[in-house]
């Protein structure tokens, strides 16, 4: 393959080096829409697979424990052995779960069909790696900014689509929708996304990958189950207190190992840390508007407080969190070639708390759920289109597809742990209607100030992450994009230069 000056396959400027940017991004969203379609469906889950609440729930947890134990080892996977390759293949598994689900009315077989999708997650990271691998630095900020945000984007635009399908057809053709999205996924990167010429040295770590995979799955079944368990439940407290002690031995292992699944060295410094911690409060406060409007518009009117809007009315009030998410991409771009992403993190985070804080004044009326939807979404798509490039910037390049993985499952701890605790508030605040528990005005209004919270904490981490100066190419004098020089734009996006 041929070279361009700065390592990079060259192509960038023929149609298919112009194609990898969309078709990365697209495969991201088929990712988010596989997450995604069910929630118009959950609450009719007993009645549509014949079981009890509690075990319709192993449908959502499912995915979320498999999507958090392969996003790091398809992300490590993908520097050994090349990330398209990998990418294709947890697409490939996706398509195989979702036509699993979609030929059954059994619960066992549709939780084996949804832990499959979970597989999919790894995408995220691997085409951040991919667009590190393959673009030039002059792209490479709104493009990662773009693959960033597509799992919001994804699930934002899938919201109502799911809803609109779920109301008016067989709920299974939203798992024939979902893989024949994937295989349109699967055929765009085959023909127009090389593979990465980038590989790590080393070999795979399948005990650091069967160690993280158990503490993960130790730590995030407790969270995902404990509402139904209790949390002060033995049960529970064993399994978080089992997780502590499984990630503790799996992280002096993977000191002592040459090639880790996951360089905790590297993990532990200070701008990876502070972004990753930061990724989880991130994660905490996007979830909780998915948690809360939906809910909020379509509780019947007669409450008092619910809007009485449809299934499909409610998914596109909530649509502008995706949407607003796309169209910051390019902004966001701009921003950080001139400021830097840390910069660009603070600013995101702090919309989302503008939106948040705001928002608490605009829960009665729809035009307010809207006008936090696209507060939140446009903050949450400046901070989430930042970490990568703070990722990117303190780790190797053979690292970049395991360092996305583990930021990316960051994000996903901060979604599980928001949907724990909002649920366990909404729950407590209930109020109850002909035998009928119905979330409160009250556990509405304190879900968005824990929302809050976690993005203040995550505002005070990012203010700690060290700083950097964009090279003076990319500041505000330069005269244009063509005076930023690959090894200048590069550097805003790689080491940290101290402010």
């Amino acid at each position: 393959m041929t070279q361009s000056t700065n390592g990079r396959p060259a192509g960038g400027a023929d149609g298919a080096g112009r194609a990898v940017v969309p078709v990365l991004a697209f495969a991201g969203i088929v990712v988010a829409v596989m997450q995604t379609l069910i929630v118009p469906v959950v609450k009719d889950l007993p009645r549509l697979l014949d079981t009890t609440p509690g075990d319709a729930t192993w449908v959502l947890t499912s995915t979320l424990l498999s999507g958090a134990v392969a996003t790091p080892v398809m992300g490590r996977l993908g520097d050994l052995y090349g990330k398209r390759r990998m990418l294709v293949a947890s697409l490939s598994v996706m398509v195989a779960g979702a036509l699993v689900s979609a030929l059954t009315d059994d619960l066992l077989l549709m939780i084996a069909g949804r832990t499959l999708q979970g597989v999919a997650m790894g995408a995220i990271p691997l085409g951040i790696g991919l667009m590190r691998d393959l673009l030039p630095p002059e792209r490479l900020g709104s493009a990662m900014a773009l693959m960033s945000s597509s799992i919001g984007v994804g699930g934002g635009l899938a919201l109502p689509a799911a809803a609109l399908v779920a109301q008016n057809s067989d709920w299974h053709a939203l798992y024939f929708g979902a893989a024949g999205l994937g295989v349109l996924a699967i055929a765009l990167t085959l023909i127009l996304v090389p593979e990465s010429p980038a590989r790590a040295p080393g070999s795979f770590d399948l005990p650091g990958a069967l160690g993280l995979s158990a503490g993960l799955l130790l730590f995030l079944l407790p969270l995902a189950k404990g509402g139904d368990w209790g949390w002060a439940s033995g049960t529970t407290l064993g399994l978080f207190g089992a997780a502590v002690v499984v990630l503790l031995l799996w992280g002096l292992m993977e000191l002592r190992v040459s090639a880790p699944l996951v360089d905790l060295r590297t993990t532990a410094r200070r701008e990876v840390l502070l972004t990753n911690l930061a990724s989880i409060m991130i994660g905490v406060s996007f979830f909780v508007i998915s948690l809360v409007l939906p809910q909020l518009l379509q509780l019947p009117a007669s409450t008092g407080y619910g809007l009485g809007r449809s299934m499909v009315v409610a998914g596109l009030c909530v649509a502008p969190l995706g949407v607003t998410m796309m169209f910051t991409a390019p902004v966001y771009a701009r921003l950080s070639a001139r400021y830097g992403p840390k910069v660009t993190l603070v600013l995101g985070l702090s919309v989302i708390g503008a939106g948040y804080a705001g928002g608490l004044g605009l829960l009665d009326s729809v035009w307010g759920a809207v006008v936090i939807s696209f507060v939140v979404g446009a903050g949450i798509g400046l901070a989430y289109a930042s970490l990568p490039a703070l990722i990117i910037g303190a780790v190797p390049a053979s690292d970049t597809g395991a360092a996305n993985g583990l930021n990316t499952l960051m994000r996903s701890i901060g979604t599980s742990v928001s949907s724990a605790v909002v649920g366990m508030v909404l729950a407590s605040t209930a109020n109850t209607v002909d035998g009928v528990e119905i979330p409160s005005m009250h556990g509405f209004r304190l879900s968005c100030m824990i929302a809050t919270a976690a993005v203040a904490m995550g505002l005070v981490l990012a203010l700690f992450i060290p700083g950097r100066r964009p090279p003076a190419s990319l500041r505000p004098h330069a005269s244009g994009e063509q005076d930023a020089t690959p090894k200048d734009a590069e550097q805003s996006l790689r080491g940290p230069v101290p402010a």
